[in-house]
């Protein structure tokens, strides 16, 4: 009877560490904050959803499980019910992607959570994961750009509140707020710019973009 109960404790011990890390992929907009921005070539909404396509089966190669916040390109899904899936899903990271209207800069930004923000009586993130959002969020982006090589200009690792929704609020975004997990925002390109426009439009643009973020979630979470 004892030794049957320690091999039950084994083998569910053994399957905890076998557990593929959950990433939930949130491809940006439509949200309560609009359809997104677009560049000449693409709109945000495609761009995103294109590059989380190509990503997807890149990170369950590698052994990881992934979950989508949204099924199908124009579906609108609140910030707060995507980060409700994330937690739903106990998702290691919510790696949520975007394409920044950022006149005069160009490239690739990473953003996290530098403080806590409030929606309504709600704030967040927990003080354990502002601890750990930015060296994470600097371990990703540093894993990204070294895949991207000079096919993107480097923004940096930003905080949330150099964001245009961020900056007015003071503090973190909805996602972040509520996502139990820590939480990355990628800026992929910036759509207003010309050569980033068409680069994200490409078809050999996105899979280099899938490539380096699926790099950045190798830095950051490991398969046992």
């Amino acid at each position: 009877m004892i030794r049957a109960t320690l091999v039950s404790i084994f083998v569910l011990v053994a399957s905890l560490c076998l557990a593929n890390p959950v990433i939930c992929l949130d491809p940006g907009h439509p949200s309560e904050i609009g359809p997104g921005t677009k560049g000449k070539h693409i709109t945000e909404m495609q761009a995103v959803w294109n590059v989380a396509m190509l990503l997807k089966p890149m990170l369950e190669e590698a052994g990881y499980e992934v979950v989508l916040t949204k099924t199908r390109v124009g579906q609108k899904v609140t910030n707060r019910e995507r980060a409700y899936k994330a937690n739903r899903a106990q998702a290691a990271i919510l790696l949520r992607l975007h394409c920044d209207f950022a006149p005069g800069e160009s490239g690739l930004a990473t953003f996290y959570a530098s403080k806590a923000g409030r929606d309504g009586t709600t704030s967040g993130p927990s003080k354990k994961i502002l601890e750990q959002v930015k060296p994470m969020a600097t371990a990703f982006h540093k894993a990204v750009m070294g895949s991207l090589g000079d096919a993107l200009e480097n923004r940096g690792v930003r905080p949330e509140t150099m964001t245009a929704v961020g900056a007015k609020k003071g503090g973190a975004l909805i996602g972040s707020i509520y996502a139990k997990m820590p939480s990355i925002l990628v800026e992929m390109a910036v759509l207003d710019n010309a050569h980033d426009d068409k680069f994200i439009a490409s078809e050999e643009g996105q899979k280099k973009v899938a490539r380096a973020l699926c790099a950045g979630v190798k830095a950051i979470v490991k398969v046992e």
